[in-house]
């Protein structure tokens, strides 16, 4: 059994983990937000921490009594589309994760960032334009996941940091209270979507990410950088699945890239005058045109089950049903 401390454990991914550590029979703190108002680890066996990630201090009482530290706490707005908060969050954040590990002798880190800011295994930026492939976005969350995992690397090699890597693609599941991913099944749902790009992402069930978690605990991966992915689905085919589980009818229509960039670029610009938030900004359009793919299996070695994608929009429809996102009509 380990003392495990995990950051952001409220989220989505955080609350997987949560239940699945405890049923390995780990020892659970967790530190959150001191402002979050979540219930998502309402009733479970868990010692709770009230903090902030970027003021060190309030790490320290959760930090000093932990084996294993899951650092998962992040913030995943992109609106608007660059934040001097969010890099704060992702970045500071993680420097001050790091430099608790260090200080307080924490026997391993397993930090979680996201795929999109590494070139390895992934092919839709393949001129090498940029130092990762999400750069090109301009996009504030991708852009401080990118620095936030260098700044793991560079401790790893300079301070002997006893540090995992593990990077989801795009996480579909229970549990998603803010919601994030989710939206894409809620739009769904509620009607809203009439239409789809061209793009895709690789989509992965969220247990399949907390279960290599899990799995690295027991496993040789300090100073590893491992990509957690599934099925690489075009919006077209993810919509048509989602909406078969749904029981709603699935977008028809198809929109040329250069219209879904264009109508982002004028949202943007007219949030930016009348300060609003826009249905589509430019850098998401620019993503939604993608196909955000991934090649080839970096994390074989900790056994992790692929679960088919139709599981993970099937539980995540029902949670946002239990929880009253979704009205039944």
């Amino acid at each position: 059994m380990l003392k495990i401390l995990v950051t952001g454990a409220d989220g989505m991914l955080g609350s997987n983990l949560v239940r699945m550590l405890l049923e390995n029979e780990h020892d659970v703190s967790v530190f959150l937000f001191d402002r979050s108002n979540s219930n998502s680890l309402d009733g479970l066996n868990i010692k709770k921490y009230y903090g902030d990630i970027t003021i060190p201090d309030t790490l320290d009482d959760a930090v000093k009594s932990t084996d294993v530290i899951i650092h998962v706490a992040a913030s995943t707005s992109v609106w608007p589309s660059r934040s001097e908060m969010l890099c704060k969050i992702n970045v500071t954040g993680t420097q001050n994760i790091i430099c608790k590990t260090l200080e307080h002798n924490v026997k391993k880190l397993i930090y979680i960032g996201s795929a999109s800011s590494v070139n390895t295994e992934l092919k839709f930026d393949a001129s090498q334009k940029y130092s990762f492939p999400g750069a090109k976005f301009k996009l504030d969350y991708i852009d401080s996941k990118y620095y936030a995992l260098q700044l793991i690397l560079k401790s790893i090699t300079e301070n002997n940091l006893p540090a995992t890597a593990i990077l989801p693609t795009f996480m579909i599941g229970a549990y998603d209270s803010a919601p994030g991913s989710g939206k894409l099944i809620l739009n769904l749902a509620s009607g809203k979507l009439k239409f789809y790009t061209g793009g895709g992402r690789n989509f992965v069930h969220v247990k399949d990410v907390a279960n290599a978690i899990v799995n690295s605990l027991n496993t040789e991966t300090n100073g590893k950088v491992y990509i957690i992915g599934n099925e690489n689905m075009t919006y077209r085919e993810f919509f048509n699945l989602a909406a078969k589980i749904i029981g709603k009818p699935e977008p028809k229509i198809k929109i040329p890239d250069w219209c879904a960039k264009t109508y982002g670029f004028i949202g943007e610009l007219l949030s930016k005058i009348i300060h609003f938030e826009p249905l589509l900004s430019y850098p998401m359009a620019r993503i939604a045109c993608e196909k955000q793919f991934i090649e080839g299996d970096s994390a074989k070695e900790l056994n992790i089950i692929k679960t088919p994608i139709k599981i993970a929009i099937e539980e995540s429809y029902n949670w946002f049903l239990n929880n009253h996102y979704i009205q039944v009509k």
